[in-house]
Protein backbone atom coordinates (compact mmCIF):
# COMPACT_ATOMS: atom_id res chain seq x y z
CA UNK A 1 0.00 0.00 0.00
CA UNK A 2 1.36 3.48 -0.97
CA UNK A 3 -0.01 7.13 -0.72
CA UNK A 4 0.54 8.92 -3.66
CA UNK A 5 -0.40 12.42 -3.77
CA UNK A 6 -2.94 14.38 -6.50
CA UNK A 7 -2.31 17.98 -7.57
CA UNK A 8 -4.66 19.46 -4.90
CA UNK A 9 -3.49 18.23 -1.89
CA UNK A 10 -5.13 14.62 -1.99
CA UNK A 11 -3.99 11.70 -1.16
CA UNK A 12 -4.29 8.03 -3.21
CA UNK A 13 -3.94 4.66 -1.29
CA UNK A 14 -2.34 2.23 -4.15
CA UNK A 15 -1.78 -1.32 -3.35
CA UNK A 16 1.68 -2.15 -5.19
CA UNK A 17 3.78 -5.38 -4.07
CA UNK A 18 7.19 -2.97 -4.19
CA UNK A 19 5.17 -0.21 -2.40
CA UNK A 20 6.90 1.32 0.83
CA UNK A 21 5.09 1.23 4.23
CA UNK A 22 2.56 3.16 5.22
CA UNK A 23 3.27 5.41 8.73
CA UNK A 24 0.99 4.91 10.92
CA UNK A 25 0.08 7.69 13.67
CA UNK A 26 0.42 5.59 16.38
CA UNK A 27 3.97 4.74 15.39
CA UNK A 28 5.00 7.34 17.82
CA UNK A 29 3.85 4.59 20.72
CA UNK A 30 6.77 2.28 18.81
CA UNK A 31 9.23 5.52 20.24
CA UNK A 32 9.19 5.65 24.01
CA UNK A 33 12.40 7.56 24.33
CA UNK A 34 10.34 10.04 22.22
CA UNK A 35 7.45 10.31 23.65
CA UNK A 36 9.05 10.13 27.37
CA UNK A 37 11.63 12.97 25.97
CA UNK A 38 8.23 14.96 25.28
CA UNK A 39 6.35 14.46 28.13
CA UNK A 40 9.10 14.91 30.98
CA UNK A 41 10.05 18.05 29.26
CA UNK A 42 6.41 19.45 28.99
CA UNK A 43 6.01 18.47 32.75
CA UNK A 44 8.97 19.84 33.57
CA UNK A 45 8.35 23.24 32.04
CA UNK A 46 4.94 23.57 33.48
CA UNK A 47 7.34 23.13 37.12
CA UNK A 48 9.28 25.61 36.08
CA UNK A 49 6.46 28.32 35.72
CA UNK A 50 5.02 27.43 38.97
CA UNK A 51 5.12 29.38 41.88
CA UNK A 52 4.28 27.37 44.40
CA UNK A 53 7.01 24.88 43.32
CA UNK A 54 9.52 27.59 43.23
CA UNK A 55 8.66 28.72 46.90
CA UNK A 56 8.76 24.68 47.88
CA UNK A 57 12.34 24.43 45.99
CA UNK A 58 13.37 27.81 46.95
CA UNK A 59 13.03 28.35 50.67
CA UNK A 60 14.16 31.59 51.35
CA UNK A 61 15.29 30.86 55.48
CA UNK A 62 18.22 29.21 53.61
CA UNK A 63 20.94 31.44 52.64
CA UNK A 64 22.08 28.84 50.12
CA UNK A 65 18.59 28.67 48.37
CA UNK A 66 19.68 29.92 44.93
CA UNK A 67 22.36 27.47 44.79
CA UNK A 68 20.54 24.38 45.90
CA UNK A 69 17.57 25.68 43.10
CA UNK A 70 21.15 25.76 41.16
CA UNK A 71 21.29 22.39 41.65
CA UNK A 72 17.98 21.03 41.27
CA UNK A 73 18.03 22.49 37.89
CA UNK A 74 20.67 20.81 36.56
CA UNK A 75 19.78 17.52 37.55
CA UNK A 76 16.42 18.26 36.29
CA UNK A 77 18.42 19.26 32.72
CA UNK A 78 20.37 16.21 32.94
CA UNK A 79 17.54 14.02 32.92
CA UNK A 80 16.09 16.16 29.97
CA UNK A 81 19.01 15.52 28.03
CA UNK A 82 19.89 11.89 28.92
CA UNK A 83 16.22 11.29 27.46
CA UNK A 84 17.02 13.80 24.34
CA UNK A 85 19.96 11.30 23.65
CA UNK A 86 17.79 7.80 23.98
CA UNK A 87 15.14 9.94 21.68
CA UNK A 88 17.88 10.55 19.09
CA UNK A 89 18.93 7.29 19.20
CA UNK A 90 15.76 5.49 18.63
CA UNK A 91 15.41 8.16 15.53
CA UNK A 92 18.82 7.22 13.54
CA UNK A 93 20.58 9.98 14.76
CA UNK A 94 23.66 8.06 16.14
CA UNK A 95 26.69 10.31 15.42
CA UNK A 96 28.61 11.07 18.62
CA UNK A 97 29.63 14.49 17.77
CA UNK A 98 25.85 15.57 16.69
CA UNK A 99 24.63 13.97 20.09
CA UNK A 100 26.77 15.81 21.54
CA UNK A 101 25.74 19.11 20.09
CA UNK A 102 21.90 18.21 20.14
CA UNK A 103 22.17 17.78 23.68
CA UNK A 104 23.99 20.48 24.32
CA UNK A 105 22.58 22.81 22.64
CA UNK A 106 19.61 21.68 22.75
CA UNK A 107 18.99 21.43 26.51
CA UNK A 108 20.13 25.47 26.57
CA UNK A 109 17.66 26.08 24.31
CA UNK A 110 15.05 24.23 26.21
CA UNK A 111 16.04 26.09 29.48
CA UNK A 112 16.37 29.49 27.54
CA UNK A 113 12.52 28.89 26.48
CA UNK A 114 12.00 27.84 30.12
CA UNK A 115 13.25 31.21 30.80
CA UNK A 116 11.23 33.31 28.34
CA UNK A 117 8.22 31.57 29.33
CA UNK A 118 8.86 32.31 33.14
CA UNK A 119 9.54 36.24 31.57
CA UNK A 120 5.84 36.13 29.93
CA UNK A 121 4.28 34.88 33.50
CA UNK A 122 5.91 38.13 35.10
CA UNK A 123 9.39 36.84 36.75
CA UNK A 124 11.50 40.18 37.24
CA UNK A 125 14.99 37.94 37.01
CA UNK A 126 17.51 40.36 35.50
CA UNK A 127 19.15 38.80 32.23
CA UNK A 128 22.71 37.83 34.51
CA UNK A 129 20.11 35.16 36.01
CA UNK A 130 18.29 34.57 32.26
CA UNK A 131 22.57 33.37 31.30
CA UNK A 132 23.34 31.70 34.47
CA UNK A 133 20.00 29.55 34.28
CA UNK A 134 20.75 28.53 29.97
CA UNK A 135 24.35 27.95 31.22
CA UNK A 136 22.46 25.61 33.49
CA UNK A 137 20.66 23.89 31.13
CA UNK A 138 23.95 23.69 29.02
CA UNK A 139 25.88 21.73 31.52
CA UNK A 140 22.87 19.38 32.22
CA UNK A 141 23.30 18.70 28.56
CA UNK A 142 26.94 18.15 28.94
CA UNK A 143 26.33 15.42 31.73
CA UNK A 144 24.19 13.58 29.57
CA UNK A 145 26.47 12.78 27.14
CA UNK A 146 29.71 13.07 29.20
CA UNK A 147 31.05 9.55 28.22
CA UNK A 148 30.98 10.74 24.54
CA UNK A 149 32.55 13.95 25.45
CA UNK A 150 35.18 12.16 26.65
CA UNK A 151 35.11 9.13 24.46
CA UNK A 152 34.00 6.10 25.96
CA UNK A 153 31.77 4.27 24.95
CA UNK A 154 28.44 2.89 25.88
CA UNK A 155 26.52 -0.28 24.79
CA UNK A 156 23.90 0.18 22.16
CA UNK A 157 20.26 -0.79 24.17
Amino acid sequence: MRLLKRSGGAFDIKLARDAAPVREPAAMIRRPWTVAAALVAAALYAIALSDAVYELTSPVALSWHVLLRKTYSIGAFTLVGYLLRRALRENGRKGRRTTIVACIAGVAAYSAAIEFGQWLAGSHEGLGWNAVDTICGAIGGGLAVADAIIGRRTPAP
